[in-house]
């Protein structure tokens, strides 16, 4: 699948931190209906089968709204499913060696927090960057906040999507304007909503206001 800039404006991030008695696979769906548009399913602590099952049910949902479905850091399962791509860290396989694995038609992702690491990613062959933590983030406690000039800087430094991630919500979205991002990562700010659906609905329309 080729990747959009608008694919990039609002990717939702999974967490099952405030799953409330639903599904994962239930908050997905109410975020793809409020307008999301690319999924990510991030799983730490998940064991492998479980991963696996919960993905396959996630990619047809995302393939049923024709919304990219991504896999963090699992590139092995990603290829097994013929999912839409991968997101990778810089501690995880370099986006070279994943493109070889995967293929020239697969989206990867690769986490940058330096304009060096940006542009060793774009070189290899990434398709878009994450970027942050911009606000902080209660998901990642130890990750340390990403200044918004050097975000920029980021964002300036390359010619692929940049989305911005890191305890974005629709109160804080707006102080991002004028950062030259293609998108926004949200995870809590999303997942952790009693109405998913609703509040993913108003950050895609914000988001729109900004990109």
């Amino acid at each position: 699948m080729h990747l959009s800039r608008e694919n990039c404006l609002l990717y939702a991030v999974t967490d099952r931190s405030w799953l409330r008695g639903q599904t994962l696979a239930q908050q997905v769906e109410a975020a793809l209906r409020g307008g999301a548009t690319m999924v990510q399913l991030r799983e730490k602590d998940l064991e492998e089968d479980a991963f696996e099952r919960e993905a396959r049910v996630i990619q047809d949902l995302c393939r049923s709204f024709h919304v990219p479905f991504l896999i963090n850091d699992n590139v092995e399962l990603a290829k097994r499913l013929d999912a839409d791509g991968v997101h990778v860290g810089q501690s995880d396989e370099a986006a070279d060696a994943v493109r070889a694995y995967l293929g020239p038609n697969k989206i990867i992702g690769v986490t940058a927090k330096t304009v060096q690491q940006a542009l060793d990613a774009e070189k290899a062959g990434a398709d878009y960057l994450g970027s942050g933590a911009v606000f902080g983030t209660s998901t990642k406690p130890d990750a340390i906040p990403l200044p918004l000039d050097r975000f920029q800087e980021i964002c300036e430094s390359v010619s692929i999507p940049v989305v911005a991630i890191g305890g974005i919500t629709s109160e804080n979205i707006l102080q991002l304007e004028g950062r030259k991002m293609s998108g926004f990562a949200v995870v809590s700010g999303i997942f952790a909503a009693e109405d998913i659906e609703k509040e993913t609905g108003k950050l895609l329309a914000l988001a729109r206001e900004l990109v």
